[in-house]
């Protein structure tokens, strides 16, 4: 007897995408507009802020 079935995958299953290419953009536009605040420009934060709106700038 075959100790094999077909209804169970053999590997681990691909992750499903969480965001959309079009969330990117929102989420870029989110992170400059907090950026543009007067009150997070001398924060050690800003830095932070900063990369992640570059970062989201290349993945959409």
């Amino acid at each position: 007897m075959d100790t094999q079935t077909t209804d169970q995958p053999t590997g681990p299953s691909r992750a499903r995408a969480v965001f959309s290419s079009e969330d990117f953009k929102l989420l870029r536009d989110a992170v400059l507009s907090h950026l543009k605040r007067d009150d997070i420009q001398d924060s050690p934060v800003s830095v932070k802020f900063s990369n992640l709106y570059h970062r989201l700038g290349r993945l959409g």
